[in-house]
């Protein structure tokens, strides 16, 4: 079995596509999906073992993939990793950067350490490599940048550090979508809500344990999403068909964005007619997830 793709076959081939972060989770599901669509994919990441293992997965299908090891917060790292991709492969179709990560904490506790390694990581990072693909290969020869954010509308309560690196992201979005397009290339972003995912597993602490299993019953739609669901929109806006969407933020949360506490009524979640779309063939289910 192969990747159940939305789009048409081939929709990337003789494409180079770049994917931060594609060793686990939304990233890996994307470095698939782009793979199964034709393009050569260059996962990033700073676990060798992950990235060779998706590698793998993504040969073992048939796919080309090659990966890169190093921190996308320093600069200098970033800039060979772009050089070497460029010196094997050739020009830079498209880049998600989807790298990041967070830990659950009230703001009066979070210290400068912790809101600078995380600004770093969901900022500063999506910055350094957006910058040098373009300086390096899009300002000549155009293409699509795709940047993951959050739902972090309307506050991100214990998440605060993410939140403000997400609403910088999608502002840094806005503006590389007005002072990049004159080479031809489009800036979006995608905000992904309670998306089942390894990441999950990540989590330590016990109160944010207790609430994942119930994530799916803040939104309309009754339930959390798939990786397949945002890897489904991130390839839609690297494609053509997105050809005239520029600096736009693309919510795939089920519409819990919209579902800020309200005193007037209770929210009536869907209870049918709400499956999802699971695309990737080789999706794994969370640990937290599975029932005893």
């Amino acid at each position: 079995m192969t990747y159940q793709s939305s789009l048409c076959a081939n929709a990337f081939s003789q494409k180079t596509m770049i994917v931060t972060g594609g060793g686990s989770g939304i990233g890996r599901c994307i470095a698939h999906e782009l793979a199964a669509l034709g393009a050569r994919v260059i996962i990033f990441g700073r676990t060798q073992a992950k990235l060779q293992r998706v590698k793998s997965e993504i040969e073992q299908d048939g796919g080309l993939c090659d990966f890169r090891v190093g921190d996308i917060r320093d600069s200098d790292t970033v800039a060979n990793n772009i050089k070497t991709c460029l010196e094997e492969f050739g020009a830079i179709h498209g880049l998600v950067n989807n790298a990041g990560g967070q830990f659950p904490a009230n703001l009066e506790d979070i210290s400068s350490n912790g809101f600078m390694a995380v600004i770093k990581s969901n900022l500063l990072g999506g910055f350094l490599v957006a910058k040098e693909v373009y300086k390096q290969s899009m300002k000549q020869h155009g293409g699509a940048i795709v940047n993951i954010t959050a739902d972090y509308f309307g506050g991100m309560p214990r998440m605060g550090h993410s939140g403000a690196a997400r609403a910088g992201m999608e502002n840094f979005t806005q503006t590389a979508a007005i002072e990049w397009a004159k080479s031809g290339v489009r800036v979006n972003s995608v905000a992904p809500g309670y998306i089942i995912s390894s990441g999950m597993d990540s989590y330590e602490d016990p109160d944010m344990i207790a609430r994942i299993p119930k994530f799916g019953q803040s939104t309309p739609a009754g339930r959390m999403g798939t990786e397949s669901e945002v890897s489904a929109a991130v390839c839609f806006l690297l494609s053509t068909g997105a050809a005239y969407i520029n600096g736009v933020t693309l919510r795939v949360d089920g519409g819990s964005s919209l579902c800020l506490s309200s005193p007037l009524s209770e929210l009536e979640v869907a209870t049918s007619n709400n499956e999802a779309f699971d695309g990737f063939h080789r999706s794994e289910l969370p640990e937290i997830l599975k029932t005893p």
